[in-house]
């Protein structure tokens, strides 16, 4: 694979920032989708957005791809306005909406996409990150939904851009699928590139994020490297069979979210020996128990129903 020096990975050396979002305001009609929003991605990393659905994720990329203007606020990319042919030669998008042709050939993708930019990745190179070698001579509508994903991530890279936006890169991949593509976004982040990912896997976050920045109801309510978020909700995660219902251990003191999984009950709490105790004592046959720190997941659902509360 060839080595890319890029714009990004000279300025990482120096802690610029690649693109922010300073103050910024943006409503459709009465709805408030972000409000005094605030984000820096700072250039040779990757930094993680998280929030629930209808969180303000989406604008955020919308706003920094130049595709909608903030009601109030300044947006840049590269020092610059992110709607200008200048900017956009530089960055890269994977996004969830928008159709592509389903008749034509991978490699006609490829080539389409890398005509927009004036330094494009050689095909070859693109198919090779992206792991499509096999897939170049077939339509992209006779694909199944993961191979679809990677075409997806392809087009993305292929302008070999200095930014790239990642929103929900691995839906619809098995979990193969998925940590071969981790370890692909991997690679771009050491060859120096700025990336910024959206993503429902919490796990994703945790594994590939240099910085993570989590936000609720258009403002962001935690930002840091992976392990300080964590850091913010102190507790343990108690994973354990029991016949009490989850109603039954939410209302339990300390208790600070419940879930099944895999059959299971997994608690997250603030007061494990407090709730250990209770556990026992309600459910003799009790089985399976599990406890371990608290995790990025923890974290994220603590600090949004606290955001909620």
């Amino acid at each position: 694979m060839a080595t890319v020096h890029t714009l990004a990975a000279r300025q990482h050396a120096g802690g610029q920032i690649a693109a922010s979002m300073n103050n910024v305001s943006k409503s459709y009609g009465s709805v408030q989708a972000l409000k005094s929003f605030n984000l820096q991605v700072r250039a040779g990393e990757l930094t993680a957005v998280l929030g629930p659905n209808g969180a303000g994720k989406t604008t955020a990329i919308k706003l920094l791809l130049g595709l909608a203007r903030p009601s109030t606020g300044g947006v840049s990319v590269f020092g610059g306005d992110p709607a200008i042919v200048e900017t956009h030669v530089r960055v890269g998008a994977m996004l969830q909406v928008g159709r592509v042709p389903e008749t034509l050939k991978v490699r006609e993708h490829i080539d389409l996409f890398s005509s927009y930019y004036p330094q494009p990745l050689p095909i070859a190179e693109t198919l090779g990150i992206a792991g499509i070698g096999d897939l170049r001579d077939r339509k992209f509508g006779d694909l199944s939904g993961g191979q679809k994903q990677r075409v997806l991530f392809a087009l993305s890279i292929c302008g070999n851009p200095d930014l790239l936006f990642l929103d929900e890169p691995t839906v619809g991949m098995d979990v193969e699928a998925r940590h071969l593509l981790w370890e692909e976004i991997r690679q771009l982040r050491r060859r120096g590139k700025t990336i910024m990912l959206t993503t429902h896997y919490l796990e994703e976050a945790d594994a590939l994020a240099d910085r993570v920045v989590v936000i609720n109801k258009g403002s962001v309510i935690a930002e840091g490297a992976p392990q300080e978020v964590k850091a913010r909700t102190a507790g343990k995660r108690i994973r354990c069979f029991t016949q009490l219902t989850q109603a039954m251990v939410r209302a339990l003191p300390g208790v600070v979210n419940v879930h099944e999984d895999r059959g299971a009950m997994l608690i997250h709490t603030s007061r494990a020996e407090e709730v250990l105790r209770e556990l026992f004592q309600r459910d003799l046959e009790i089985s399976g128990l599990e406890v371990a720190g608290a995790g990025l997941e923890e974290a994220f659902l603590a600090l949004t129903q606290e955001k909620t509360n």
